[in-house]
């Protein structure tokens, strides 16, 4: 019984705790100790059989126990029941005292059978242990109670058993719930931090691109300027004289203290420096590149928007390009791909729209990002700020931040249009 009632295999068995198993185990040998020793007590004419069979029904229970058949099958389960019925049986019929084995027996069936035949066989068992009482009553002293004690036992003990598989499942709820919220808050903390880690990332591009990569590139103009000036105020180089005559003190040319020299030091110097500004804007452009989001890391903006289309669940949603595409800086792409992500998560989340459409537009000075779909749609102005904002005061921080405009149209049962409009800088818009 023991290990019948621990396994975890998808079974009629109902898991009961180690000290109701070991109780279970004490009072059934207990009532089969009773019955053996009162009929030795009472010097009956049947003792020695009595022992006997109480012994082999004690025999049968320990090897149902300890089986590991019984644990694994039903059917052995099934089996074994039946075999300590029919040696309960003779022991009825021997003894009445064999009536009390009935009540342990109630609760073996509840666990090992389904719930309707279990019932069936402790009915069954309530009968036979009023049967085998009758059989042993003498006339006359049959009472109410002959009957009502077996019906009371059995139906004490399906309350018993029906209460506690009702604890049980509800336990079995509260443990599942847990787990899953444990596993949530697991999924949380690691979006949480994928997110902490993608917003510093896309912080330090932004910084090196505001930063280092437009200073670098400011100086490589100053210098290409410097460059140009000195070579413009450089004077007119005079008509080539005669062979110099090698008598003459001065034909060994200009002296060194002239001004052509120095003024080609100038230059290789202004040159050495611009190549030293070049070498460096390039290694923070490597920098910023090395920085951006994984959606941008294998491929273009472009291309990145139509996949985040395709992975969409939900409504059929459906990327336009327009325009001749350009190379946008990293802080450009990675805040048009975060509106184009946020708001379509809008649509999937709370639109109910059955169509939707990402279109990036690229115009001479500007580039656009319009996000449309066909949903229920809202009223901007009523609009929760925060976390019941749908995300607009995020997306219109990332379009001010760089300088461009932030637009949402909606109206109740019209749809929503998000519209992203971003000055393009001079390097992408030549």
């Amino acid at each position: 019984m023991a290990t019948a009632l621990e396994s975890p295999a998808p079974r009629p068995l109902t898991p009961v705790s180690r000290v109701l198993r070991l109780c279970l185990h004490a009072l059934l040998f207990g009532l089969l100790a009773l019955a053996a020793g009162r009929a030795v007590t009472d010097s009956a004419p049947e003792a020695g059989r009595v022992v006997a069979a109480c012994a082999v029904l004690a025999a049968v229970y320990a090897g149902g126990v300890r089986a590991p058949s019984v644990r694994r099958s039903p059917r052995a389960g099934a089996v074994w029941l039946a075999g300590l019925g029919a040696a309960w049986a003779g022991l009825l019929v021997l003894s009445p005292d064999g009536l009390w084995i009935a009540f342990p027996l109630y609760f073996l069936e509840l666990h090992l059978l389904r719930l309707r035949w279990g019932i069936a066989a402790v009915a069954v068992t309530a009968c036979a242990a009023i049967g085998g009482f009758l059989a042993h009553a003498q006339s006359g002293a049959v009472s109410p109670g002959a009957f009502l004690g077996p019906l009371l036992g059995g139906a004490v003990a399906v309350a018993t058993v029906l209460g506690y598989q009702a604890l049980y499942r509800e336990s079995e709820r509260r443990r599942e719930l847990i787990e899953e919220l444990i596993a949530t808050r697991a999924e949380l903390a690691a979006a949480e931090r994928n997110a902490g880690i993608l917003a510093e990332r896309e912080r330090l591009a932004r910084e090196i691109h505001d930063t280092l990569a437009q200073g670098l590139s400011s100086i490589q103009l100053l210098l290409r300027a410097a460059e140009r000036s000195l070579a413009e105020a450089a004077p007119p180089a005079p008509d080539a004289p005669d062979a110099p005559d090698p008598d003459r003190p001065d034909a060994a040319g200009p002296e060194p203290g002239g001004s052509a020299g120095p003024r080609a030091a100038a230059l290789a110097h202004i040159a050495q420096a611009r190549e030293a500004a070049q070498e460096n804007l390039a290694e923070a452009r490597r920098f910023v590149r090395a920085l951006t989001p994984p959606d941008l890391e294998h491929g273009s903006l472009a291309a990145a928007l139509e996949r985040l289309c395709t992975a969409a669940p939900g409504p059929r949603v459906r990327f336009c390009l327009s325009g001749a595409p350009r190379v946008l800086p990293t802080p450009y792409e990675v805040a048009l791909l975060r509106v184009a992500q946020s708001a379509l998560a809008n649509v999937v989340r709370h639109a109910r729209a059955d169509r939707a459409e990402i279109t990036l537009t690229f115009m001479d000075a500007s580039v656009t990002l319009d996000v449309v779909d066909d949903g229920t749609g809202f009223d901007p102005s009523s609009a929760p700020s925060g976390e019941g904002g749908f995300g607009l005061p995020a997306m219109r921080s990332r379009a001010e931040t760089l300088g461009g405009l932030f637009t949402v149209e909606s109206a109740p049962g019209q749809g929503t249009a998000v519209a992203v409009t971003l000055p393009l800088p001079l390097e992408a818009s030549r």
